[in-house]
C-alpha cells in the first residue's frame, strides 16, 4: 500500500477513530485478496495472532502478528515472503477489526475488536 495514502489516512483521523485501507498485492492470500476493505483500529488490542497495521523498515505493511520464543514477528500469510522480526510494539500503528469486497454484503468478516486500555 503506498505510503503517502496511509500517512494521509493516519494524519486526518481524530485520534483514535477507525479507518479503512484498501488490500494491495498478495502478501496476506489466503485470507486477504487484493481489492478487499480492511478497517483499523488504531487503538485496538495487539495480540499474537491480531492482524495489524504496521510502520516497518520506513513503509506501512499489514501483516499478522505472531509471538515465537519471547519475540515479535510480522508474519505474511502467503510463504513467497518472510517474517520480519520487530524490536518492540512500537512499530504497530493499528489492528484490522474487519474487512470486506466492494460491493458485497456477504463477504464481511469481522476480527476481534477490542480497544487497548
Amino acid at each position: 500500500m503506498p505510503q503517502e495514502s496511509v500517512d494521509a489516512s493516519l494524519s486526518t483521523c481524530a485520534g483514535a477513530e477507525p479507518f479503512a485501507l484498501m488490500v494491495l498485492g498478495d502478501s496476506m492470500m489466503p485470507e486477504f485478496e487484493e481489492g478487499e476493505i480492511i478497517i483499523i483500529e488504531p487503538e485496538g488490542l495487539t495480540t499474537d495472532g491480531s492482524f495489524v497495521l504496521a510502520f516497518h523498515n520506513e513503509e506501512y505493511i499489514f501483516r499478522q502478528l505472531l509471538r515465537r520464543e519471547g519475540d515479535w514477528y510480522l508474519h505474511p500469510l502467503n510463504t513467497n515472503y518472510e517474517d520480519a522480526l520487530i524490536s518492540d510494539l512500537s512499530v504497530v500503528k493499528g489492528v484490522i477489526i474487519q474487512k470486506q469486497r466492494p460491493g458485497s454484503r456477504r463477504t464481511r468478516k469481522t476480527y476481534v475488536a477490542k480497544r487497548a486500555h
